[in-house]
């Protein structure tokens, strides 16, 4: 028997073929014990009909213009009953039918679950993250949670609040901060890989905006003394070779994976035209793959 609830919570603008993936994802899972939560912002590029169409399928939705991404997330945290929520935006998806059945499978009770996330772009996989149960605040020096493979207890929005939505880049940030490192929230990291993490998707373009590090002070400054900054600050001095932050590291990684996946794409096609020379002299050889 299903005993845990879970609140999926999808925000979309303008998203329609990202927010489909999203949706049929979702609606695919075996475990049954979620309700299905979608804040579009006014979408004018058929969304709305979309999520009309699929009404039938869902706890709660609206269609409206509001104030960001983090005022649309809060919206969705208001109307969700269960005892996880997880943010799955448009262009992101659960990666198989079965992530939340296996989630769910052992009853877990940690404040927050925190799985593995593929990222991607275009279709291809960039990287998969790797999550730890022991976060500090020296693990968010240039890194983030993926709120995609992350289920947050909804009472933890009861005890440190919604998404501070005067921070319209990092409000996730400074939740990680009052819940994980000031409020010591319990932790379980899974191996389970739970979605995939679209970078052409609602949840990554917010990170294109050019004062994404510029939050980050501010936050800090709000929740600690000017010695910890001074440490903070000193850690931060060590990734100077990592100069941009979370999403900055990816892309590193994506031309890593661009050039080898070239190379191997150019090895294929000699080793193609190798067989078709060879063949075209009447020699035989098994086939390339």
């Amino acid at each position: 028997m299903n005993t845990v609830a879970v609140s999926l919570i999808t925000v979309n603008l303008n998203n329609k073929i990202g927010l489909e993936a999203t949706i049929n994802s979702v609606l695919n899972q075996s475990y049954k014990n979620y309700e299905f939560i979608l804040i579009d912002g006014g979408s004018q590029d058929g969304s709305a009909e979309l999520i009309e169409h699929v009404s039938d399928k869902l706890t709660y939705w609206v269609s409206e213009k509001d104030n960001g991404i983090y005022h649309a997330m809060n919206k969705g945290i208001q109307q969700a009953k269960g005892t996880y929520c997880l943010f799955l935006n448009s262009g992101d998806w659960l990666v198989n039918n079965a992530v939340l059945a296996t989630v769910f499978s052992t009853s877990p009770t940690a404040d927050m679950l925190i799985g593995r996330c593929r990222i991607s772009e275009n279709g291809e996989s960039v990287f998969i993250t790797k999550p730890s149960a022991d976060l500090t605040l020296k693990s968010f020096i240039g890194n983030t949670l993926p709120h995609q493979a992350t289920f947050i207890k909804t009472a933890l929005f009861n005890r440190f609040g919604l998404y501070e939505e005067k921070y319209k880049i990092n409000a996730d940030f400074a939740f990680w901060i009052r819940a994980i490192v000031l409020g010591n929230c319990s932790i379980a990291a899974l191996d389970v890989l739970i979605s995939d993490y679209n970078l052409d998707g609602i949840s990554s373009s917010i990170h294109e905006n050019p004062d994404i590090h510029k939050e980050i002070p501010l936050i800090l400054k709000e929740h600690f003394p000017e010695r910890v900054l001074d440490d903070y600050r000193s850690w931060l001095a060590e990734k100077q070779d990592q100069s941009s932050v979370y999403f900055d590291w990816i892309k590193s990684k994506k031309y890593r994976y661009s050039v080898i996946k070239l190379v191997y794409k150019l090895s294929r096609r000699f080793t193609r035209a190798v067989r078709y020379v060879t063949v075209k002299k009447g020699d035989s050889i098994p086939a390339v793959e």
